[in-house]
């Protein structure tokens, strides 16, 4: 049986949310999913410990408060999750937003599908990926 996956969502977008949620159930990888609705609420899970360190970080570019860009650089300034992947999940397909926040230190980016069965892929792509190498 598979290690159960530690997820934290950070997205203002509760169907988002909830679209990674039903793509984990029909994937049929034990998971946990914890969720933040904006980069402030986020860093605050984060530096207070509130959320057990996840697997992978999953983080929208366009959220209010703390957009994920500005996220992004503090969850780097943080040195307990300097090797949990985090994966950019965001409407954008712009080169140059993919170039600024690869170079910003994401680990992934990924485009938000329309369909599940594109999501699965997606995720089935990320949790094969030797993690070890990219985000150690």
């Amino acid at each position: 049986m598979s290690k159960t996956k530690t997820l934290f969502i950070i997205d203002d977008d509760e169907d988002d949310q909830l679209f990674i949620n039903e793509a984990m159930k029909d994937l049929k990888i034990p998971f946990e999913c914890f969720y933040a609705n904006n980069g402030e609420s986020a860093l605050k899970h984060l530096k207070e410990g509130t959320v057990p360190l996840p697997d992978f970080i999953f983080l929208d570019l366009n959220m209010p408060k703390l957009n994920g860009k500005e996220c992004l650089i503090e969850i780097k300034k943080l040195p307990q999750y300097s090797t949990v992947p985090l994966i950019i999940y965001t409407t954008s397909s712009n080169q140059k937003d993919k170039q600024e926040i690869m170079q910003l230190g994401a680990h992934f980016f990924l485009t938000k599908p329309t369909r599940i069965s594109e999501l699965c892929v997606c995720l089935n792509n990320v949790f094969s990926m030797d993690w070890k190498q990219v985000a150690g």
